[in-house]
C-alpha cells in the first residue's frame, strides 16, 4: 500500500537510475499521455529530476514537460536493466521510460498526466498539497495550523488529508495515533497543543525511519515491511495496523478496528492505551 515513504523511496531510486539522461523509448497504455508524445515527443528528451510530493510522484523532462502519476492503492514503480525480465505481466505496464542504462516502468498506476510548470501550478491537487513529511522545509507550524482548521473532524480523517499534510496513508494513520495515545475517532477540536505537536513530530519520524538513506552507487525502491515499533522482529514491526483481536504491545488490551470515513477506511487501536474520553471530561 503505497503511502508518502513509498513515494519518496520511488522517486530517490528513480532519480539515481535516470537524471541526467536521455529517453531513448517512451510507451504507454494511456491514450492521453500518447497523444503528448505524438505532438511532443518524449524521446531525445533528458530526464531533469524525479521527486516526490506527498503521494505525488513527479518526473522532470528538459523542455518544461512533468509526468506526474499517483499510485493510489496498487501502483508501482520498477527499475530493470534492458533486457532484464519483468516482474509483472506486460498487460499490467501503463508507462515506460527507457536509457541506455534502464528502463523505468510504472506497473498497475491509475493516474498519470503529463504538465508543464504552468499547468501543474493549476492542477487541483499538487499545489494544494499540505507541507510534505519527508521534505526538508517541512514547517511543523504550517501543519498545526492546517490540521487545527479541521476542528471538527475525526483526528483520524484529517491525518489522511493531504491538504493538512502530505505524505501519510492508511497504515501510518493508526500507528501514529496509537503512538501518541490519541483516539483517531476524537474531534480535532478536543486534541490538546502537546497532542497536536506529537502526532505532526511522530508523523515525521515514522515516515523518515522508513526511507533510510542508501549510500554508494545502490538503487534501492524497497527496503523491508514498514515499521513504526523499532523491533527487529518482522512480527513486531507495527503497534495496531491490521491486528484487530491481538494483543495491545504495551497494556495487553485487545486491538480494535472499526471503518472510518468516506471511503470506510479501516482503523485501528487499543481502547485503554487511546481512550476516548479525556481523562478529567465527561464521556
Amino acid at each position: 500500500m503505497p503511502e508518502g515513504d513509498t513515494i519518496f523511496r520511488s522517486a530517490r531510486a528513480l532519480h539515481q537510475a535516470l537524471a541526467g539522461h536521455v529517453v531513448t523509448r517512451f510507451e504507454t497504455a494511456y491514450a492521453h499521455l500518447a497523444s503528448v508524445h505524438d505532438q511532443t515527443p518524449v524521446t531525445s528528451r533528458t530526464i531533469v529530476s524525479v521527486e516526490s510530493r506527498g503521494k505525488w510522484l513527479l518526473l522532470h523532462f528538459s523542455g518544461d514537460l512533468i509526468l506526474v502519476t499517483h499510485m493510489l492503492m496498487s501502483g508501482s514503480w520498477h527499475i530493470y536493466r534492458p533486457g532484464e525480465r519483468w516482474k509483472r505481466p506486460r498487460n499490467r505496464m501503463r508507462v515506460l521510460l527507457a536509457t541506455n542504462q534502464f528502463e523505468a516502468v510504472a506497473f498497475d498506476v491509475p493516474l498519470a498526466r503529463f504538465h508543464n510548470a504552468r499547468s501543474l501550478e493549476r492542477h487541483s491537487s499538487i499545489p494544494g498539497l499540505g507541507p510534505d513529511l519527508l521534505a526538508r522545509t517541512f514547517q511543523k507550524e504550517e501543519a498545526a495550523e492546517r490540521l487545527l482548521m479541521y476542528s471538527g473532524e475525526e483526528v483520524g480523517n484529517v491525518l489522511l488529508n493531504q491538504q493538512v499534510m502530505g505524505g501519510i496513508g492508511n497504515v501510518f494513520k493508526s500507528e501514529i495515533c496509537f503512538a501518541c495515545g490519541v483516539h483517531p475517532f476524537r474531534k480535532v477540536s478536543t486534541l490538546r497543543p502537546q497532542e497536536v505537536d506529537c502526532l505532526i513530530a511522530t508523523a515525521r519520524r515514522f515516515l523518515s525511519a522508513n526511507v533510510t538513506p542508501v549510500s554508494g552507487d545502490a538503487i534501492v525502491t524497497y527496503t523491508g515491511g514498514r515499521r513504526t515499533t523499532g523491533s527487529s522482529n518482522e512480527a513486531a514491526r507495527l503497534w495496531v495496523y491490521r491486528r484487530k483481536g491481538g494483543a495491545c504491545r504495551r497494556c495487553g488490551t485487545e486491538i480494535v478496528m472499526r471503518k472510518q470515513g468516506r471511503g470506510a477506511r479501516s482503523t485501528y487501536w487499543c481502547p485503554q492505551c487511546q481512550p476516548l474520553a479525556l481523562a478529567g471530561s465527561p464521556s
